[in-house]
């Protein structure tokens, strides 16, 4: 048996835990052979694969990134190219069919986030047999517990709180960390508990600058003359609307949040007079070497994932239902996302010990 596996969206750190995973169970144990698709869809619009071996994943799993390459703007059902300086966009999605079977490619394996499964999903309905892998740092894809690449991004969020403490207490200062994770706010929520963070502002819980500064000046009457603030690039005002950075009409996910973060430290330094400084963690937080938590659970989606088509198990998506590893239809995974409920355990405790979240 022939199969393919592609990354798709957003790079995180465990993409090359999970090629691994997938090359070294379908070739040890099943005999398959496995072909790389480079860089998302758009190698199978283009025709860009080969034939991955064993030697060739090799060493990979503590590497950043992916091997394959990925793309965030390629749907074959709306390919944009440009005719005489204008954008076109058109439905290719033949065209994939038609490279899936010169290449004699039974079965895909796609690992991507909500938009890349919603693509997989498409193209499974059209009988290409498809087997999803969640990747997101967000961790906001409905369907599972918890995504790779995930704790990997709230390990580098947290070592960088905890660096900006040690300035924040000695200049006195007001010090905002803007992280990523759309509309969910697990990233700022974890990392900011882990950090020490004494507000933390998320999409789920819109806030009220008086609330920010009434914290602010509670730390102060207690003899701390400094705050950390940890904001989620989705957070929002109360009655106010997220911060958008840039709209791009190919992207799956069109819309990119960012600037919250300067304009709360605009806010808290009006109101306040305190100096107040912004870090914007962007995309450092896609980087760098996985965590063994990521390394492991990457692993297992995997293998699992060759176990799916090995049982021609089709139309599914691996999932974390902590301890195991199991399969959901992939419709169940695209439409809906995972967002923190605000009155969880993680918002409770981060409450009991005096975390402020913006709203009281």
């Amino acid at each position: 048996m022939k199969i393919g596996i592609l990354t798709g969206g957003g790079d995180c750190p465990g993409l090359n835990a999970v090629i691994r995973g997938v090359v070294k169970t379908a070739v040890l144990q099943y005999k398959m052979d496995v072909l790389g698709i480079h860089d998302g869809f758009y190698g199978l619009v283009n025709n860009k694969i080969k034939e991955l071996t064993i030697g060739e994943v090799s060493g990979i799993m503590p590497r950043g990134g992916t091997i394959l390459g990925t793309s965030n703007i390629c749907n074959p059902f709306r390919y944009f190219s440009l005719v005489n300086g204008q954008k076109v966009y058109s439905d290719v999605s033949d065209q994939v069919m038609k490279n899936i079977k010169a290449n004699g490619i039974e079965a895909v394996i796609v690992v991507g986030g909500d938009g890349t499964m919603a693509i997989a999903d498409k193209f499974n309905k059209m009988g290409v047999p498809m087997v999803g892998i969640p990747k997101t740092i967000d961790n906001d894809l409905y369907a599972t517990d918890v995504t790779f690449g995930f704790d990997t991004a709230i390990v580098t969020a947290t070592e960088a709180i905890d660096k900006i403490h040690t300035t924040a207490e000695s200049h006195h200062r007001a010090m905002i960390v803007e992280v990523m994770g759309r509309n969910a706010g697990w990233i700022a929520l974890h990392s900011g508990i882990a950090g020490g963070a004494h507000i933390i502002l998320i999409p789920e819980i819109p806030f009220d600058y008086d609330a920010i500064v009434k914290k602010i000046y509670e730390r102060k009457g207690a003899g701390k003359h400094f705050s950390i603030i940890v904001v989620a690039e989705g957070a929002k005002a109360k009655g106010g609307d997220v911060v958008v950075k840039k709209i791009v009409d190919d992207g799956t996910e069109p819309i990119r949040l960012g600037g919250i973060g300067n304009r709360v430290g605009d806010e808290i330094e009006r109101m306040t007079g305190i100096e107040t400084r912004v870090t914007t963690l962007g995309h450092i937080q896609r980087g760098g070497s996985p965590s063994p938590f990521d390394r492991i659970l990457g692993t297992r989606f995997g293998a699992e994932a060759v176990n799916l088509i090995a049982n021609k198990d089709f139309g599914k998506m691996v999932s974390l239902k902590t301890p195991d590893i199991v399969a959901v239809p992939l419709d169940e995974a695209v439409g809906k996302q995972r967002k923190v409920e605000p009155d969880s355990g993680y918002i409770k405790a981060a409450r009991l010990i005096g975390i402020s979240f913006g709203d009281r």
